[in-house]
């Protein structure tokens, strides 16, 4: 019964969404149902809100940031640099060099995790790699980057670290006016970036 549930909880949204795509744009998927499931029980497609902003403030040229939301939500705030990929064309012919490349690291982002995630499972059906979910989605982006709230004096070293590097991400990215603290690192490693035959660049964020 619990296996019954968290394939429902991962396939009818995946449903929904693709039968709102035109039929001419839908693609033959290659993952199976239960190859899927084991990649969203592992979670390794989510990416923290530190490590994008980590990847923010170093400018890295690797990183696509992708705004699954609607245009008018897009051009009412985005995250620097992203593009809008909304997410009932996200199987759309004009889209698919951003979407299968192995050039850059795709970053799907919402207000929350759920679109996001829900263009992740069609994209990686598909067998496109390089594409991951910012976890929490804009809302968490505000609460853990934009506003960090400081801890309290009795937590550990590395929860204070933590804050220091938040709060410097702040202020570097609009949230705040502290100095960035060079000194914060982030420990978990960035996805790497699986080479794919050579296709065209994403000509870039908005």
């Amino acid at each position: 019964m619990k296996m019954r549930l968290i394939l429902a909880s991962v396939f009818v949204p995946l449903g929904i969404i693709i039968a709102a795509i035109p039929e001419n744009t839908t693609k033959q998927f290659k993952l199976t149902a239960e190859e899927l499931l084991d990649e969203v029980k592992d979670g390794t497609q989510f990416v923290s809100t530190d490590e994008i902003a980590d990847m923010l403030i170093q400018k890295d040229p690797g990183l696509q940031l992708i705004d699954v939301r609607s245009q008018a939500e897009f051009e009412k705030y985005s995250l620097p640099g992203a593009i809008n990929i909304p997410l009932t064309q996200i199987l759309s012919d004009e889209y698919e060099e951003y979407i299968d490349q192995g050039v850059k690291i795709n970053v799907f982002y919402s207000n929350g995790s759920l679109k996001a995630n829900e263009a992740w499972m069609l994209t990686r059906q598909l067998g496109y790699e390089n594409n991951f979910v910012m976890q929490g989605g804009l809302n968490y982006w505000v609460e853990t980057i934009l506003n960090p709230q400081a801890p309290k004096s009795v937590m550990a070293d590395d929860e204070i670290a933590k804050y220091d590097f938040r709060k410097g991400a702040s202020a570097a990215l609009g949230g705040g006016n502290t100095v960035l603290n060079n000194n914060s690192t982030m420990k978990k490693p960035k996805p790497i970036i699986k080479k794919r035959k050579k296709k065209k660049r994403a000509t870039g964020g908005c």
